[in-house]
C-alpha cells in the first residue's frame, strides 16, 4: 500500500487522506468512549485517596486535630497558624447561617419546585381581587442550585481543613518549625502565588459558566415553557419527557416534527461547518501565497485592503449584504434594470440559494482572517527548503504540496479545529443573514437555514420553550465537546508535536 500510495498525483493522495479521515472517525469516537471507564476508575481512585487521608486523620490526629473536624479551624489556630484557622472557622459560621436562613428553605422544595404559585386574594380597601404571589419554580431551581455548588464547596473547605490541620500537626510532633503569619501571607505572594491569581477568575468561571450549564442541565428535566412561566404559575419535573420528544419517541405528532426537524437541522449545522471552514482556510491560503510570491508588486495595498474588510465590524457587513441580497434589493434590481434576469432571484428566499448565499458571504468574512495568519506561518517557512526542492527538480505544485501544505497544517491545525467549532455555534453569520430563513412547514420552529444554536435562540426567545431548548443546547454541548476532544487529540499537531521544531 505504501508503494501505491507513493505513485498517486498529490491531488490523488490529498483525496486518499481526506476518505481516510472520514474512515477513521468512528474508530475514534469507539476509543474515545471506551476510555471513559478508565478515566472515571482513575478519578474514582482519587476520591478513594481522600477518604484514606480523612482516615488517617481521624486514626491517628491528636485531639485538636479531631475537633477541627467539627469546628473548622480549631487545630490550626491551636497551633498558631491563625490566618488559615481564622479563615476556615470563619468560612463555616457563613455556612451555617447561609443554610439555616437562606439555602435550606429553597433545597427543602427542590423535589417538587413549588406548591403554590399564587392566590387570589380579595383587597377591601381597592375592592379588587388582587394575587398574592408564594413560590417561583425559576428561583427554587437557580437558589436550590446554587446551594449545592457552596454544599461541595463546604465540603472541599472542610477537607482542606482538616487536611492542614493533621499536616501541622505533624511538622509540630517532627520538631519542624511552624511557619507564622507573615511566612504565610509572603507564601501566597511566592510559591502560593498561582492559587491567589487564580481564585477570582476560578470563582467567575464556576459562577458564570459551569453554574449556569448545570441550569440549563437541569431545565432540560422539566416543563418549563410558555404554559408554566414563574412566577404566574409553576413548572414541574417531567423527567426524560424532552429527549423522548427531541428524539422521536413520544407519542404525538409534534414529537416526530420535532425530531425530524432536529435531524434537518444537525445535518446542516455539520455541512455548513466544513463548508465554511475549509472554504475560508483554503482559500485564505491561496490568498496569501499568491500575495507573497515573488515578483508580486503592491503586496502591501492588497493586504491593506484585505485588512479593511476585517476593520468594519462583522454585523454591519452582514446587515448590508442582507439588505443587498433581498428580492427587492439593490443587487436584484441592478440585474433587473439590465435585463439580465426576468425575476429576483431568490437568494435568501430560496432554502439551497440562501444556503449558498450564506457560505459565500461568510467566505468574503473569513477569508481575510485566514490570509493574514496563513502570511505569518509562510513568512517564517525557511526558503532553503524551497530552494532544494527547486534543485532537485520539483514543480511549484509538488513544493507546495510536499513543504507548504503539511507545514501550513501542522502549525494550524489547532486553529482550523477552532474555527470548525466556532462554526458550529456561529450564530451571527446565520441571523444576521437569513435570520433562519426561509421557513418551512416540515419543520418546527426552524427554517432551511437554521444552525442548532440559532434554532434554540428560536424556541427560547420566541417560544419560550425552555425545557426543550435545554435538551438542544446539552446535544449541542455533547457534539461540539467530543469533536474538539477527538480532533484535537488526534491531530498530528498533538502526536508529532517536536517534527517542525
Amino acid at each position: 500500500m505504501d508503494l501505491e500510495y507513493l505513485k498517486m498525483s498529490p491531488l490523488e493522495k490529498f483525496w486518499f487522506n481526506f476518505k481516510n479521515f472520514f474512515k477513521r472517525l468512528p474508530a475514534a469516537f469507539s476509543a474515545f468512549f471506551k476510555g471513559i471507564p478508565k478515566k472515571l476508575y482513575k478519578l474514582w481512585l482519587g476520591f478513594f485517596g481522600i477518604f484514606i487521608n480523612i482516615g488517617k486523620a481521624a486514626k491517628d490526629g491528636d485531639w485538636k486535630t479531631r475537633l477541627s473536624f467539627g469546628a473548622m479551624g480549631f487545630g490550626l489556630i491551636a497551633r498558631k497558624q491563625y490566618l488559615r484557622g481564622i479563615f476556615y472557622l470563619v468560612f463555616e459560621i457563613c455556612f451555617v447561617l447561609y443554610m439555616v436562613f437562606f439555602g435550606w428553605k429553597y433545597l427543602s422544595k427542590m423535589g417538587s419546585l413549588g406548591e403554590v404559585a399564587r392566590v387570589e386574594v380579595w383587597d377591601e380597601d381597592l375592592g379588587i381581587f388582587t394575587y398574592k404571589y408564594y413560590d417561583n419554580s425559576l428561583l427554587i431551581l437557580l437558589y436550590s442550585l446554587l446551594t449545592l455548588f457552596i454544599m461541595v464547596g463546604f465540603v472541599f473547605v472542610w477537607y482542606q481543613n482538616v487536611k492542614g490541620s493533621y499536616l501541622t500537626q505533624q511538622f509540630e510532633e517532627a520538631k519542624l518549625k511552624l511557619p507564622d503569619i507573615k511566612a504565610e501571607l509572603r507564601s501566597y505572594a511566592n510559591e502560593n502565588y498561582h492559587k491567589s491569581l487564580l481564585s477570582i477568575p476560578l470563582l467567575g468561571l464556576i459562577v458564570f459558566t459551569i453554574l449556569p450549564i448545570f441550569f440549563m442541565i437541569f431545565i432540560a428535566f422539566t416543563n418549563f415553557d410558555k404554559v408554566h412561566y414563574p412566577p404566574k404559575e409553576l413548572f414541574q419535573w417531567v423527567g426524560m419527557d424532552n429527549f423522548v420528544n427531541v428524539l422521536g419517541g413520544g407519542i404525538s405528532a409534534n414529537s416526530k416534527v420535532f425530531a425530524y426537524t432536529f435531524g434537518e437541522v444537525l445535518l446542516w449545522t455539520i455541512v455548513w461547518a466544513v463548508l465554511a471552514t475549509f472554504t475560508n482556510y483554503i482559500l485564505g491560503m491561496v490568498v496569501a501565497i499568491l500575495i507573497n510570491k515573488k515578483g508580486v508588486r503592491g503586496k502591501k495595498v492588497f493586504r491593506t485592503i484585505l485588512v479593511m474588510t476585517i476593520a468594519v465590524p462583522q454585523f454591519v457587513s452582514l446587515m448590508f449584504m442582507s439588505q443587498l441580497l433581498s428580492e427587492q434589493g439593490l443587487l436584484n434590481n441592478i440585474l433587473l434594470n439590465w435585463g439580465w434576469i426576468s425575476k429576483p432571484i431568490p437568494f435568501l428566499t430560496d432554502g439551497t440559494a440562501a444556503k449558498i448565499t450564506v457560505v459565500v458571504v461568510n467566505m468574503w468574512i473569513g477569508i481575510p482572517y485566514s490570509m493574514l495568519i496563513c502570511t505569518g506561518i509562510l513568512m517564517n517557512i525557511p526558503e532553503d527548503l524551497y530552494e532544494s526542492a527547486r534543485m532537485d527538480g520539483a514543480s511549484p505544485v509538488r513544493a507546495y504540496m510536499k513543504i507548504t501544505l503539511p507545514y501550513m497544517l501542522h502549525i494550524t491545525t489547532p486553529y482550523l479545529i477552532t474555527q470548525f467549532i466556532g462554526n458550529l455555534n456561529n450564530f451571527n453569520v446565520i441571523f444576521l443573514l437569513t435570520g433562519g430563513n426561509p421557513s418551512s412547514l416540515d419543520m418546527q420552529f426552524a427554517g432551511k437555514t437554521d444552525l442548532l444554536i440559532t434554532w434554540l435562540y428560536k424556541l427560547t426567545v420566541s417560544e419560550s420553550q425552555y425545557g426543550l431548548a435545554s435538551v438542544i443546547g446539552i446535544f449541542t454541548f455533547i457534539i461540539v465537546a467530543v469533536l474538539s476532544l477527538i480532533l484535537y487529540n488526534r491531530s498530528k499537531s498533538v502526536k508529532n508535536e517536536e517534527d517542525f521544531m
